[in-house]
């Protein structure tokens, strides 16, 4: 088992892979340019098996062990961006107005890269690992689409296995849960029907919007009082749309928002709890109303051998004290879940320290962190295909 010393080395090259990917962000799909910088790397690292193209434009190399035969891991960093205009401040902030690297995919990428080369020089497993370098993983369901694409299958992977880096956890720190880690994720939306008419006269009409704020006010009371307090259930509602002008009660207004949920009971409850709670209010109000709802991403689920491999790989860079091996589930989304539906395996924390949060225009990935996720992937692969 290797201690974070070891990775030192590579820190700088490191830093300069994540600023140069900080300073060209990409979106979704259209990760061209940092896909052709993943590829180009990893061919000077001595791989010789790398796909691209996958999943559209997602990147995929193969390093075979020396040791013999083994099982196949995975291991998997997100490529793209988001639609922010960066305020960070830092000298190699983002060149291309209006996208920034908000969520730390920059320094995921940079870091399976360095354990990629450390990996492909010392090959010192049995059996085989896979990288994954993955597009869209913000709006676009990448993950689903990979593994649609049959990504487990053409590459044998037996184990797939995810990092996230977590502002306001310790640099040189690790989380970690085994089971629920992080929420699924819903919208819906709710198109309540009326009658409209003037402002002056609102006994003449159906206000359909007095009664969409009837119904927002009822959808918490699902939270609060239709559900174990114990459990994690978040409703949101994030959009109301009425009418543009002043004097005017509209026929139709439109709601919609997102559900959270950390187990299947739960999802399943609040999927027909909105739409009766919707349809009994504006029934109520002698309005109708039209429903739909989406199941977007699933509970990102870790598995208990799979926890147990990412506890002993981070046990050995940084020690027990320094990893928190029962974390509180986030109600945060991540669409690696859609991996780990296909495969066993784990999504962990990586501290980034005191910076600012994911998806603000301020934050940017710590430097100091990188050397500990080169690490830990070494130290992952190094422990399940052990010699």
């Amino acid at each position: 088992m290797r201690n974070i010393d070891e990775f030192r080395t590579l820190h700088n090259e490191v830093v300069e892979w994540r600023h140069y990917l900080h300073q060209h962000p990409e979106l979704g799909y259209q990760v061209h340019n940092t896909a052709r910088f993943v590829a180009e790397k990893l061919a000077l690292f001595g791989i010789n098996h790398i796909e691209t193209g996958v999943a559209e434009t997602g990147v995929v190399a193969v390093i075979q062990g020396t040791n013999g035969e083994g099982p196949t891991i995975g291991l998997r960093a997100d490529m793209d961006a988001l639609p922010i205009a960066e305020e960070s401040g830092k000298q190699w902030a983002s060149s291309t107005v209006g996208l920034m690297h908000a969520c730390g995919h920059d320094g995921h990428t940079a870091m399976l890269l360095g354990a990629a080369k450390h990996l492909a020089a010392s090959r010192n497993f049995k059996g085989t690992v896979v990288l994954i370098f993955q597009p869209a993983e913000e709006d676009g369901r990448g993950a689903q689409k990979m593994v649609q694409d049959g990504l487990m299958e053409r590459y044998g992977i037996d184990q797939v296995y995810g990092m996230h880096n977590m502002p306001g956890i310790d640099i040189g720190t690790f989380a970690i849960r085994d089971g629920s880690i992080l929420a699924a994720l819903d919208e819906f939306d709710v198109i309540i029907k009326g009658k409209g008419g003037h402002a002056a006269s609102p006994h003449l009409t159906i206000d359909p919007v007095l009664v969409g704020a009837q119904i927002i006010v009822g959808l918490q009371s699902l939270v609060s009082r239709n559900t174990d307090p114990t459990e994690a259930l978040v409703i949101s509602v994030t959009r109301f749309n009425a009418a543009h002008a002043y004097n005017v009660i509209p026929n139709q207004v439109a709601l919609g928002g997102t559900v959270r949920s950390l187990s299947p009971t739960l999802r399943d409850f609040a999927e027909h709890q909105i739409k009766a709670c919707a349809e009994g209010i504006a029934n109520g109000f002698g309005a109708t109303i039209d429903y739909s709802h989406r199941r977007l991403e699933p509970l990102t689920f870790n598995h208990t051998e799979g926890t147990r491999w990412a506890l002993e790989a981070a046990y050995g860079l940084v020690g027990k004290n320094s990893v928190n091996d029962n974390t509180k589930p986030l109600m945060g989304s991540e669409d690696f879940a859609y991996m780990l539906e296909a495969r066993p395996g784990a999504m962990i924390f990586l501290g980034n320290g005191a910076t600012a949060g994911l998806h603000s225009p301020s934050y940017d990935f710590d430097d100091e962190a990188l050397p500990y996720g080169v690490g830990y992937w070494v130290n992952l692969v190094e422990t399940i295909l052990a010699a």
